[in-house]
């Protein structure tokens, strides 16, 4: 197997998350600013990783692979810190929401591309509406810079959410009709 320069990016997103955990936890005053920063720069390498592998006609089995698992460690990880961070049912709920609606679309592309029916079940987008409010909404409750930045966080968390459950119904509807056979 080749590397390439998109799947180089995807593996340097996957070794930055135990970087943006230590940095979460360090006892400083500056450790938001700096794991917010390391969550920008691994959604920053989402997006040019997927846009170089198109452009210079780079993609991999293995980048196809890897790319959506380093996004969902990383924004499942992000989540879970938040999570404990904040410790209220307020800001967990929308947490559980969003990585359980993760695990639902992930299985159901996967049976779905059993089916040979994975087209149907592509990425929409409304699914990435929802990545880019869950992405700004995170960045915010990482960062916590003062109390307006952190209450448009909660807000946008909350439209994260809501958009969480409308595409995984988008999705859901999309595969109803193999769902449902008997």
């Amino acid at each position: 197997m080749r590397l390439n320069i998109p799947t180089w990016l995807t593996l340097f997103r996957v070794i930055l998350i135990p970087f943006f955990v230590l940095a979460f936890y360090l006892p400083f005053s500056w450790a938001p600013v700096v794991s917010a920063a390391i969550f920008v720069i691994a959604a920053m390498t989402d997006w040019f990783d997927g846009f170089l592998a198109r452009r210079l006609k780079q993609t991999t089995r293995f980048g196809a692979f890897l790319d959506p698992v380093a996004d969902k460690v990383m924004v499942a990880t992000a989540l879970v810190l938040v999570t404990e961070y904040y410790a209220v049912w307020w800001i967990t709920l929308p947490a559980i929401t969003m990585i359980a609606r993760e695990i639902i679309i992930s299985s159901l592309r996967e049976w779905m591309a059993e089916l040979g029916k994975r087209n149907s079940v592509a990425v929409s987008w409304m699914g990435k509406v929802k990545t880019t409010a869950q992405m700004v909404a995170l960045v915010g409750l990482i960062w916590r810079p003062n109390d307006l930045t952190e209450i448009a966080a909660f807000i946008l968390f909350y439209i994260a959410m809501i958009l969480t459950f409308w595409s995984m119904f988008q999705y859901l509807r999309a595969a109803w009709a193999d769902l449902s056979e008997a």
